[in-house]
């Protein structure tokens, strides 16, 4: 498979953020479903006049209710479109959007960029509270509460048990075909002088359902009802533990996605649609 853009088109980067509420994930659906991709691609096709619908990329999809503020996605314009419309199309976007989608920046990608598989990690942030009251109603839309006190530095402890390359089976939906071997770089939490405690989530790529189902396991030890020592095993395990729950979507944000310098992009894409798997065990 090749990232080469199809003579007389144009690849252009877009630098996006969205509140996930109101939508039904990312990906485009049958059935009138209001999505992210949706949104983006159809205001496109109004602002640029085009007859045509031009698909776009991401770098990773999100589903229903999640939100993100460093979302990155990729579209091959024709050239003479591109040409017509670039120095407004920003503004016109704007215009055309809804207000819980907003395009930051469009220009033209480097070559060998894909905004999917050219990425070298994506990092997430997932907020909860455990504030006995409850969610400043502020931020209801963007934060977990958490009826039980959490002990943040036995979650720190449990999440250092899971970094490193793993196969995440016992922490993702599987998918016919996919792998669940990931690299997660980093997981850390954070408790704000708000009270407000922030997982920070990265890794080279993430299968379905797994940093909320991370954040499951984390939550259980913080109040209590696992030792720090659990979601290791669970990990170890490599099936799914029906005490690990898939926490609500809402308090999930895409904040940054990565990329390498412009020479090493390609060969990145390439590396990144290998499948991957885990180094054997033993010598020989």
């Amino acid at each position: 498979m090749s990232d080469e853009v199809q003579p007389g088109y144009v690849r252009v980067r877009l630098d996006l953020s969205y509140d996930g509420t109101d939508f039904s994930g990312w990906a485009r659906q049958a059935g009138g479903r209001r999505t992210v991709q949706g949104e983006i691609e159809d205001a496109l096709r109004t602002v640029t006049r085009s007859r045509e619908t031009y698909e776009l990329t991401v770098a990773g999809r999100t589903d229903a209710g999640v939100h993100a503020r460093g979302q990155v996605a990729h579209v091959d314009l024709p050239e003479a479109v591109w040409r017509e419309h670039h120095e407004k199309l920003l503004k016109r976007l704007a215009g055309r959007l809804p207000r819980d989608v907003r395009v930051w920046a469009l220009r033209e990608a480097p070559a060998g960029f894909n905004a999917r598989f050219s990425a070298v990690w994506r990092r997430y942030a997932y907020r909860v509270t455990d504030n006995p009251g409850g969610v400043d109603p502020l931020l209801r839309n963007h934060v977990l509460w958490h009826d039980w006190p959490l002990d943040v530095d036995a979650m720190n402890e449990a999440a250092r048990g899971l970094l490193g390359e793993h196969d995440f089976a016992a922490y993702c939906k599987k998918r016919e075909g996919a792998t669940t071997i990931r690299t997660l770089q980093e997981l850390s939490l954070e408790r704000g002088d708000d009270g407000i405690v922030t997982a920070t989530v990265r890794a080279d790529a993430f299968c379905h359902n797994m940093v909320r189902s991370l954040i499951g396991a984390l939550l259980f030890v913080g109040d209590g009802h696992r030792g720090p020592e659990w979601p290791a095993k669970v990990l170890a395990a490599g099936v799914r533990d029906s005490a690990v729950h898939v926490v609500r979507p809402h308090g999930l944000t895409l904040e940054e996605v990565g990329y390498p310098a412009d020479e090493l992009l390609a060969a990145r894409s390439r590396q990144a649609r290998n499948k991957r798997t885990l180094p054997s065990a033993g010598c020989c």
